[in-house]
């Protein structure tokens, strides 16, 4: 292979007819360079996905009330119930999965106008939540701090804010920490802005537009009494969130007289089983991306082939001049793979070379256009383009062999009496 003689015999032999040369090797190019971007834009959507909700606790999972669907214990079908503080109790004392519990309430006045501040005013989430929320939906302080459990057993008038109320609500140059907002008729002190570290929003609306104050606070201050809207919850290690799941429909079933096989009553969302979910679809599109780039690939390498075929029959003569001079089979055949192998390697290497060129063109528009944008990173790793490499000799060989095979069956004498 590296007989400097053989490379100028592939050369000058490509040389020679550079537009067929072309078109055999475009269908390896186009192959390769649609392998290399599928295959980024695949890792595109995973990382915008991934990125979106790294942040958000996988083994979690959330729980709210509907109504009855079975009549039990004279209770008629239809029941309306709601979950109260005794929940929350008795959940930890007989649920030793779990390691994070937090319940939540959702604020009154959602679709009006229901904070006010001076001549400011805004529509805005407005949720009651433990500190234990925080560990399952990450958010970060820009400004002051996250709510505390102090600020729970106190029931503390403090809030924290999103960074779009902060915009509404404050001048640009005004620190807002240590202001007050009104929200539905009551003043709140704000303690800290807060940006969403996930795009996943338990309770609707934009995260940046959330304002959260504490639990216990809100339940006095709105008259809620002892009602709880929603709770979530994170399994311990090794715990399955599937398991706990049941477990605790079950047990809340159970208190609240609701019929075992009532599917309806609860309702709930179970992160672990999305991110699954997400794995398989994440998986299958990586495998249909080589399904698809590796056929298309084999469409060209049988170009190759053919073309290789069409070439053995021209050069039937030479071939024949050549096994009579004394050139033995095996250097006939690596002849002809390696000038096989040469084309397709060189035309995979051109559509890599693009394909990766073009991912980083749209990865820098990506970043240009900031935090909006639902893909990130359109990457190829490594071990990608070293298996595309490979691929691309392995079929280069592939390409040649059979022609290799048919060349080596000429005789040398009807070779020189071909007149091809």
């Amino acid at each position: 292979m590296l007989d400097l003689d053989l490379w100028k015999e592939i050369l000058s032999a490509l040389k020679q007819n550079r537009m067929r040369s072309f078109m055999t090797a475009f269908g390896v190019f186009w192959g390769i360079f649609m392998l290399i971007i599928m295959s980024g834009a695949g890792r595109a959507l995973e990382n915008g996905v991934l990125d979106g909700v790294k942040a958000f606790a996988t083994n979690s999972a959330f729980f709210w009330t509907e109504r009855t669907s079975i009549p039990y214990e004279g209770f008629q079908r239809g029941r309306r119930w709601i979950y109260d503080n005794q929940d929350i109790e008795y959940i930890r004392q007989n649920v030793k999965e779990i390691e994070y519990l937090s319940p939540r309430l959702f604020g009154w006045q959602q679709g009006g106008d229901n904070t006010v501040r001076g001549e400011r005013t805004g529509s805005f989430n407005i949720f009651g939540d433990y500190p234990d929320y925080f560990k399952i939906d990450g958010w970060t302080p820009v400004k002051g701090r996250l709510m505390n459990e102090i600020d729970v057993r106190q029931k503390r008038k403090v809030c924290v804010i999103g960074e779009r109320v902060e915009e509404m609500m404050f001048a640009k140059d005004e620190d807002p920490i240590g202001q007050y907002l009104k929200i539905s008729g009551v003043y709140f002190q704000v303690v800290g802005v807060i940006h969403p570290e996930t795009r996943i929003n338990i309770g609707g609306g934009k995260k940046e537009e959330t304002i959260i104050i504490p639990f216990s606070t809100m339940q006095t201050a709105y008259n809620y009494g002892d009602e709880i809207h929603f709770f979530s919850v994170t399994a311990n290690k090794g715990t399955s969130v599937s398991e706990l799941e049941e477990k605790l429909k079950r047990i809340l079933k159970e208190r609240h007289k609701i019929a075992p096989d009532d599917m309806q009553a609860i309702g709930s969302f179970n992160i672990e089983a999305e991110f699954k979910k997400f794995s398989a679809l994440f998986f299958g599109i990586q495998a249909l991306t080589w399904i698809v780039g590796i056929g298309t690939l084999m469409a060209g390498v049988i170009g190759v082939s053919n073309i290789m075929l069409v070439i053995i029959k021209e050069r039937t003569q030479e071939i024949g001049i050549q096994r009579a001079i004394g050139a033995t089979p095996g250097k006939i055949m690596l002849h002809i793979i390696a000038e096989s192998v040469f084309l397709t390697v060189m035309a995979g290497y051109i559509g890599l070379s693009l394909g990766v060129g073009l991912l980083e063109v749209l990865n820098q528009i990506l970043l240009a256009a900031g935090d909006e944008v639902f893909f990130r990173n359109p990457e190829v790793n490594l071990t990608m383009a070293l298996s595309a490499l490979a691929v691309l000799v392995f079929s280069g060989a592939f390409a040649g062999f059979i022609p290799a095979r048919r060349a080596i069956k000429i005789k040398p004498i009807d070779a020189l009496r071909d007149e091809g």
